[in-house]
């Protein structure tokens, strides 16, 4: 009994390891979430978004079996210009009080060329959710960083349209052109530590 035992334990031994899905946590510090916007219809504004907080569970062996989960912090808005902020917060965008964070949860991840990666999911901003696809660049293989944590990263980005989140808010000039653009570029750069 003892032989067959030991065989059965030799055998396992010697098969490859099967890649597992790990859990990723977003590291905040490094991490970060911009936006611009056209301005008048001349110019565009920068700005970033609070803190992002979230999981990847990563599947190296099938990157469709990996899924993302997200939060930001809306109250931090930032675009160096006080009187701004304060509006962005209010009722006309953001409406923070209310709605203090932006969500997103992936739907469907899927490869999209070396390194590079279209994660389908649901957007939820203010009361509204709809999806939205995120093109993703970055190495889905995992480094050693000098404390021995494995970390990975990259950058998303996608553009959505404000009013299909219930930011209407603009003023016409007398040129017919808008205050602001109704299209919004948002770029996501993440960090992220494996969950021990």
């Amino acid at each position: 009994m003892r032989r067959i035992w030991a065989a059965a334990i030799a055998l396992l031994a010697s098969l490859p390891m099967v890649a597992q899905a790990a859990s990723f946590g977003i590291d905040s510090a490094h991490s970060s979430a911009q936006f611009a916007v056209k301005h008048l219809m001349v110019s565009t504004v920068r700005g970033t978004l609070g803190k992002i907080t979230g999981t990847a569970n990563l599947d190296e062996s099938d990157i469709s079996k990996s899924s993302v989960e997200a939060t930001i912090d809306v109250k931090g808005i930032d675009t160096r210009e006080e009187k701004r902020d304060n509006h962005l917060r209010g009722p006309d965008f953001f409406d923070a009080d209310k709605f203090p964070s932006i969500h997103f949860k992936s739907t469907k991840v899927e490869a999209a060329g070396s390194d590079k990666f279209n994660i389908t999911g649901d957007l939820t901003i203010r009361d509204v959710t709809k999806p939205v696809v995120l093109a993703v660049e970055g190495s889905a293989k995992p480094i050693k960083d000098p404390f021995g944590n494995d970390r990975m990263g990259g950058v998303a980005r996608t553009r959505i349209n404000r009013k299909d989140f219930g930011m209407s808010f603009n003023k016409t000039m007398d040129n017919g052109g808008v205050v602001v653009g109704d299209d919004v570029d948002i770029t996501i750069d993440l960090e992220l530590t494996k969950n021990k």
